[in-house]
């Protein structure tokens, strides 16, 4: 078996159309063909919005990772390799920045599982230039193309969503980059959780924020707290960041893989953890934030999240803390809490 996802397969069956070039990696790429891509090109960068993802390149000295919302970087690349990203909308936006940054004879190569709907960039391209199928396997395809026309200049402020959240008496302006959970409405999970919190006081983080609602709320409701959020996504950071702005609050925002970066003094940690990787459903991130969650706490932690319930939760919490309530329960979703 290959050690590389389907669509790195795929790529990897077409070396032939990099060699001589210098070639961007964006999108959803989550293996190290990066790694082997490099061996028959002149370069490679790659640019991801997955801080886990940044931190497994990073010891490739070979390949150079950027991670960031926006790819702002001088770069000699020649070629973009897109693997397609699962919100059409992240498409769209990697596309506008990177035709923009590379420009005119830019070439693309995309790939991607059909399932995801990689179809979509034949008709998606077509203001930037031709861009076909040549080939197709193991339920993926790979597109070729190349930018033809004048691209407009690219600015991320044109690209967050705007939309209003109310919650008891505060009125919230979330802004949100596409690809970012809650994008354009608030989500029944959270307000779930809204309704369930304890007083809160001391340092809280929001992990996996967002677009920044579950945050935002907190810092609306207990303006006295310390607040900190992170996530995986650059996309959501920057989102958080530009919602905590809108709607002067203030908040440390950063990027974490789990707990790679946080603190380990929390009063408390609250989320509403992600439980979908790419297309297929992936508990390991939250098992682990679940599981490691009174190290990173104060002598007094408490631990809060949503969940949907059918999800097997509580013995991983009840293990981590020796205790574990169900404070909220509808037919979907369930709130549980630990103390230290």
């Amino acid at each position: 078996m290959s050690a590389y996802i389907a669509p790195s397969q795929i790529a990897e069956r077409q070396l032939a159309y990099f060699e001589g070039k210098h070639v961007l990696v964006a999108g959803e790429s989550e293996d190290l063909f990066p790694v082997e891509l490099v061996k028959h090109c002149e370069s490679v960068t790659v640019f991801t919005t997955n801080y886990g993802y940044y931190r497994q390149l990073a010891p490739f000295e070979q390949i150079k990772a950027v991670f960031g919302a926006e790819f702002d970087q001088s770069t000699q690349a020649d070629m973009v390799l897109l693997y397609w990203p699962k919100a059409k909308a992240e498409a769209e936006y990697l596309l506008a920045m990177l035709m923009a940054k590379l420009g005119v004879d830019t070439e693309i190569v995309v790939v991607g599982e059909n399932r995801s709907g990689v179809k979509s960039i034949e008709k998606m391209f077509k203001q930037y230039g031709p861009i076909n199928k040549f080939d197709s396997a193991r339920r993926c395809s790979f597109y070729w193309g190349k930018c033809l026309e004048l691209v407009k200049p690219f600015k991320i402020d044109e690209w967050f969503k705007q939309y209003q959240v109310s919650y008891q008496a505060h009125q919230l302006t979330i802004m949100s980059l596409p690809g970012v959970f809650s994008h354009g409405q608030f989500d029944i999970g959270s307000k779930l959780l809204l309704d369930t919190l304890p007083t809160l006081s001391g340092k809280v983080l929001d992990f996996g924020c967002g677009a920044g609602v579950i945050g935002s709320v907190m810092a609306s409701l207990y303006p006295e707290i310390e607040l900190e959020m992170c996530d995986i996504s650059a996309l959501a950071v920057a989102s958080s960041k530009a919602t905590l702005t809108a709607n002067g609050l203030t908040g440390k925002v950063f990027a974490s893989d789990v707990y790679s970066d946080t603190s380990k003094d929390y009063r408390f940690i609250i989320s509403n953890p992600p439980f979908h990787s790419g297309l297929d459903t992936s508990y390991s991130a939250t098992e682990t934030l679940l599981a490691d969650a009174p190290k990173q706490q104060n002598a007094q932690g408490e631990l809060l999240i949503v969940a949907n319930s059918f999800l097997k939760y509580p013995p991983i919490i009840e293990k981590a803390y020796g205790n574990c309530e169900t404070l909220n329960k509808t037919n979907k979703f369930a709130i549980y809490h630990a103390k230290k």
